[in-house]
């Protein structure tokens, strides 16, 4: 179930990922002083893993020759929506919960990009499966946070 083709170190710290967000759930459940400042860390983690996702498509685009635009397009995406649904905060609004649902929704979605990369660049051996794990666990517990919240 967990044994992947990939370095050690990949698999681990990939699957290691879910462990901010967890966290942060753990602490909205569990109330208290932390619950508001833990809803906006998994937030904002949420929205840099998002970010951290373009770049690695970005990067596999270009290591793999891929000259046209549209993975470069769809690889700026994630920041772009990470940005937006940080943008409440700014304003001073106090809705977390829509923007988690956002993120967690993205995350979940996120591997479709990696099948298409795929079809263009040679990827390593089960990293696709590797990252429907790290994504579904990610997503599921971004969705859970705005669901506590």
């Amino acid at each position: 179930m967990f044994r992947f083709n990939l370095p050690f170190p990949v698999v681990l710290l990939g699957l290691a990922g879910w462990l901010p967000q967890a966290i942060c759930v753990w602490l909205v459940i569990g109330g208290g002083p932390l619950g508001w400042s833990a809803l906006a860390a998994g937030c904002f983690y949420a929205a840099l893993i998002l970010s951290f996702l373009g770049g690695l498509w970005w990067m596999a685009g270009l290591l793999g020759g891929v000259r046209s635009g549209g993975l470069y397009v769809i690889a700026v995406l994630p920041s772009l929506v990470a940005w937006a649904t940080l943008l409440p905060w700014i304003a001073g609004w106090h809705w977390p919960g829509p923007s988690l649902v956002v993120l967690g929704l993205i995350l979940l979605a996120s591997p479709a990009v990696d099948v298409k990369l795929a079809r263009a660049v040679t990827l390593p051996p089960d990293w696709l499966r590797l990252r429907m794990w790290m994504a579904t666990g990610l997503g599921l517990l971004t969705l859970a946070l705005a669901a506590v919240g």
